[in-house]
């Protein structure tokens, strides 16, 4: 969106951006933009909530009168307000391998259960299921300090093996979850909030950034509100 609105201002469309993403928003440096950090996929806030809704949409609409570069700030912050689901997580086995290892591979009973129940799995697009456990291992290295340059990756892509994590983990947790039925962010929350491969993705996410890496290859590693 952001590129969109320097090429609709080209052809003299005068535009607004609400920004999900601080970060972006500056470096596109938006003709206007306002920046509501409110859930990813919320753009206007609270559901269900007109007058807050209309509030959002009116301080953006005010920003048509900038006649220079503008971005400002929502002045009210929305936390998500998904609690991350319920699992039974399996003990561990093996302290001689890291903790996320050791819990990729506790949870394979239950990921063959629900490959076995539900006939599909998303676990495949650059890894396979064999291989969770090195990559969970080679991201464990980095978060202490390997370089990615020397500690390569299995699957090669960052994005992609994180997504292939994820589906490992959240096919598993069908078999495993309690209590009522999860939200719309409840999986996501569960995976990066409770989970040691979750915490393990982050530490490692952050070290890359530390170490420079290309911006894309740490950055969407986890969802960018993370």
């Amino acid at each position: 969106m952001s590129t969109l609105a320097h090429v609709f201002e080209a052809a003299g469309l005068s535009t607004i951006v609400f920004a999900s993403m601080l970060e972006v928003a500056e470096k596109m440096s938006l003709p206007r933009g306002l920046y509501c950090e409110f859930p990813l996929g919320r753009p206007l806030g609270k559901p269900s909530d007109p007058a807050f809704q209309r509030d959002v949409l009116e301080r953006g609409l005010t920003l048509l009168e900038a006649t220079a570069p503008v971005l400002e700030r929502y002045p009210e912050v929305i936390e998500t307000d998904e609690a991350p689901m319920v699992c039974a997580m399996p003990p561990r086995f093996d302290p001689d391998v890291p903790p996320a290892v050791d819990e990729a591979r506790g949870l394979r009973a239950a990921y063959d259960r629900a490959l076995v129940a539900r006939g599909v799995t998303g676990v495949g697009r650059a890894i396979d299921v064999d291989t969770i456990a090195a990559a969970l291992d080679v991201l464990h290295q980095w978060a202490h300090g390997a370089s990615w340059k020397d500690v390569p990756l299995p699957g090669k892509n960052t994005v992609a093996v994180g997504h292939d994590i994820r589906a490992y983990y959240e096919e598993a947790a069908t078999e495993l979850v309690t209590g009522p039925a999860p939200g719309g962010r409840a999986a996501e929350a569960w995976f990066f909030e409770t989970t040691e491969a979750g915490k393990t993705m982050m530490e490692a996410r952050k070290a890359l950034q530390e170490q420079e890496a290309p911006f894309p290859f740490w950055f969407y590693m986890a969802p960018a509100h993370r």
